[in-house]
């Protein structure tokens, strides 16, 4: 949707091509020769985790994929994937970049109705350059 002007019009040139280039390249990236790929919730935050007397489940189900597990961490605070034996910290931030970036161009889409639509097309935009920063790019 973000290289499709019909379905982001509100979306500015120039930061259509920070979430283009950062969608395309960083998902390029992050798939290159990773090994370990696995089944991933692909939006593991609280609002998507019950509390049940069995333990925690995980619901919405519907952005579920493969890929590493850092993928996944990156939707948590910085501090748990510090405790995740194996992570690799560089790909976390990489991931982290990315989902910035994914939330950020879903937020221009055509009609988004959302509560507080324009602060959070704001907030994603520089979430998207603090993260790639962090992880050495842009």
């Amino acid at each position: 949707m973000v290289n499709d002007r019909e379905q982001s019009p509100e979306l500015p040139d120039s930061d259509r091509e920070l979430l283009s280039d950062t969608l395309s390249g960083l998902s390029a990236a992050i798939g290159i020769e990773r090994a370990g790929d696995q089944l991933l919730h692909g939006e593991p935050h609280p609002g998507n985790l019950l509390n049940t007397r069995r333990g925690p489940l995980f619901v919405d189900l519907a952005t579920c994929c493969r890929g590493p597990v850092e993928f996944d961490l990156a939707h948590a605070p910085e501090e748990v994937g510090k405790h995740y034996a194996g992570a690799d910290h560089g790909l976390i931030h990489g991931c982290r970049a990315l989902n910035w970036a994914m939330f950020s161009a879903w937020r221009w889409r055509l009609g988004d109705q959302m509560p507080d639509r324009d602060k959070r097309r704001v907030e994603g935009l520089d979430q998207v350059r603090a993260a790639l920063a962090r992880c050495g790019v842009g």
